[in-house]
C-alpha cells in the first residue's frame, strides 16, 4: 500500500482536491436571490396573461415580461396554450418567506 501511495500520491491528492472543490462550488453557485420555479398545469380557458395575474404577487415581472419568460423557458409554447399542458413559471423566494412579528408590536 505504501508503494502505491508513493507512486500515485500526487494524482490521488489532485483527485481528492478536485472533487472537494467541485462539491464546494456546487453549493456556492446558486445566488441567494435566485427565483424558484413552479410547474403549472393549464386548465380549460387559461391564458398566460391570466396566469401572470394569478401569480403577480409572487414574481417581479410585468405581464409582458412574464409571458416572454414563459415562452422562452418552456419548450413548444407559442401564443396558444392548451388544457393539460404543463409549464414552468417563475416564483420569487422573497414572497414565500413569512414575516416576523415583534413581541412588543400590538396585533391589529
Amino acid at each position: 500500500m505504501k508503494k502505491l501511495w508513493n507512486q500515485y500520491s500526487y494524482a490521488i491528492t489532485l483527485i481528492i482536491l478536485s472533487c472537494s472543490l467541485a462539491f464546494i462550488l456546487s453549493f456556492q453557485h446558486h445566488p441567494k436571490n435566485q427565483d424558484d420555479y413552479v410547474k403549472v398545469t393549464i386548465s380549460e380557458g387559461d391564458t398566460l396573461w391570466e396566469i401572470s395575474s394569478q401569480y403577480t404577487g409572487q414574481h417581479s415581472l410585468s405581464p409582458d415580461e412574464f409571458v416572454s419568460w414563459v415562452k422562452k423557458h418552456n419548450e413548444n409554447i407559442s401564443d396558444q396554450i392548451f388544457p393539460g399542458e404543463e409549464i414552468i413559471i417563475p416564483v420569487s423566494k422573497k414572497t414565500s418567506s413569512s414575516t416576523t412579528e415583534l413581541a412588543s408590536a400590538p396585533k391589529e
